[in-house]
């Protein structure tokens, strides 16, 4: 989908990828209004969920979205989540994140979200985002309804 933000750039974004504890969950559990909103973003968006999985929720939580979830598989989750990114296609893709693990992510993404929620948001990563989000569900509305998205990021 194609973002046009006045004096900022052109945003060609294929892929969303979210963190999962913290950003998407917290203590492994995805709210139901989140659910609701997720559910509409697979309808338009390639989302992913990379995640430790700390909790082991993961999948059973995300059973019943068009999504692919990536349990990380390294020592180095900072590196491993960058990885991917790249592997994706950074140009083309949204991090979303809130952990320290989440900001070389957030880095090589071409727009990139810190989500300053119930666990809050490490410093490096909030530094490493385009934008700063209260909470998830602001979060994805700015993809469903593409005004704000613009409203926040024009110059």
């Amino acid at each position: 989908m194609l973002f046009k933000i006045p004096n900022y750039a052109d945003l060609e974004i294929e892929h969303i990828v979210f963190d999962y504890n913290g950003t998407l969950a917290v203590n492994g559990v995805v709210n139901s209004a989140t659910k609701e909103l997720l559910k509409k973003l697979c309808e338009e968006f390639k989302v992913y969920v990379i995640t430790a999985d700390t909790f082991g929720s993961v999948k059973q939580e995300l059973a019943e979205f068009n999504l692919e979830v990536v349990v990380l598989q390294t020592s180095n989750h900072t590196q491993e989540k960058a990885d991917f990114v790249q592997q994706l296609g950074a140009n083309n893709c949204v991090a979303l994140g809130n952990g320290n693990n989440d900001a070389k992510m957030l880095e090589v993404a071409k727009l990139s979200i810190a989500i300053a929620g119930r666990e809050g948001c490490a410093s490096k990563t909030m530094l490493a985002s385009d934008i700063v989000c209260h909470n998830i569900d602001d979060a994805i509305e700015l993809f469903l309804n593409p005004n704000r998205l613009i409203a926040t990021l024009r110059s």
